[in-house]
């Protein structure tokens, strides 16, 4: 287990117990004692966590991990998904995409396809995808402004609104922290997912990305009802139960 693959497993532990000592991290992840206490300085040094006499206790920030500490999670789910999510893009679209590490597999497989080389349009808030577009000539970049997040390269605000609300888009695909069939989608941030409801609600068609540990769960702030989504792409570990479910309330569900 890498290092990046360890804190994300802390934080989690930390996310639904609130509290973990030493002794019972070093079990749950199968390291010695003495590699906890030095994840657990390193966290706090970045202040993922709150240190203890013999443990550390959750902030609530580790309920919202930095992109760079997802982008090692469920990634063969999340290629599949890209790729079957960038089928659904004709060349001549404009697409809008906000942030998150689905989102931004997303943006790699729309650049490198081969139906998609006569060109696209992207608009984004996330600026990790639109550096990662920008050396792409086939792709014109729409960039919204706003006040950037570390946690996930997104920019939220008033001047990010401003921008969307002059824009139609074909499809948008939204990456979410959860999603609900009764809750709808949802964020653990109120600023992005403010801003991801205005992004979707200017598309035609809006497309939700999502591997399947985040279906049927449910984060801090909503961003749209379940009824403003057409489509959920995920990966095949979803069960056929919660797929049926989505299917009855009229969302089309592909699994990579």
């Amino acid at each position: 287990m890498s290092r990046y693959d360890r804190w994300n497993a802390i934080l989690e532990l930390l996310a639904q117990e609130g509290r973990l000592s030493v002794e019972e991290a070093a079990q749950a992840l199968d390291v010695s004692a003495a590699t906890i206490r030095r994840d657990f300085d390193q966290l706090a040094q970045q202040q993922m966590l709150m240190r203890t006499r013999g443990g550390a206790v959750a902030q609530s920030v580790s309920y919202d991990l930095p992109l760079r500490y997802k982008t090692a999670r469920h990634a063969d789910e999340k290629h599949r998904i890209a790729a079957a999510a960038a089928d659904l893009v004709s060349a001549g679209s404009v697409v809008g995409m906000n942030g998150g590490t689905t989102t931004s597999e997303l943006a790699r497989s729309l650049a490198i396809s081969p139906a998609l080389e006569s060109g696209f349009t992207v608009v984004t808030n996330a600026l990790n995808i639109a550096s990662e577009l920008t050396v792409r000539r086939h792709v014109k970049i729409v960039v919204t402004g706003g006040v950037a997040r570390q946690q996930s390269y997104e920019l939220i605000g008033p001047l990010a609104s401003g921008v969307l609300e002059q824009v139609t888009l074909d499809v948008a695909f939204l990456g979410v922290d959860a999603i609900d069939v009764e809750l709808g989608a949802s964020a653990h941030h109120e600023g992005e997912a403010s801003v991801n409801h205005l992004l979707i609600s200017r598309a035609q068609h809006v497309v939700a990305v999502a591997d399947a540990s985040k279906v049927g769960r449910r984060a801090f702030s909503r961003i749209c009802p379940i009824g403003e989504i057409d489509t959920l792409v995920t990966d095949d570990r979803l069960p056929d139960e919660q797929a049926a479910r989505f299917a009855e309330a009229g969302v089309k569900v592909i699994r990579a």
